[in-house]
């Protein structure tokens, strides 16, 4: 589940940049080197078991996943995609008075 603050950001962007969080963390996951995690779990070296955790966080893996959308067919930048559509500017001038909903609405 992706729970968003739609009162504060606009719907469909904050969704598709939630979904490239995901997909940033799950990469960086795979990244994890688990034989030298498991390593440092059998002699009790929590330092370097960090370590481990570290280097596969630190890793910047946005370039990778721009290559694999793109070799998917797919933009290799959301964000920047769902901007050029212009789909944000139709719904806001389809809805109703022009305002978002909400809780106050």
């Amino acid at each position: 589940m992706l729970d968003q603050c739609h009162n504060i950001e606009r719907k469909i962007p904050a969704i598709i940049r939630s979904v490239m969080n995901v997909q940033e963390a799950t990469a960086k996951a795979l990244l994890v080197d688990r034989d030298a995690l498991f390593a440092a779990q059998r002699s009790g070296d929590v330092l370097e078991a960090n370590a481990v955790f570290m280097d596969a966080y630190n890793t910047d893996v946005r370039p990778l996943l721009a290559e694999v959308r793109a070799d998917a067919g797919l933009d290799p930048d959301p964000v920047a995609a769902y901007k050029r559509s212009g789909y944000d500017e139709k719904i806001i001038a389809d809805r109703v008075g022009g305002n978002q909903a909400g809780w106050g609405a």
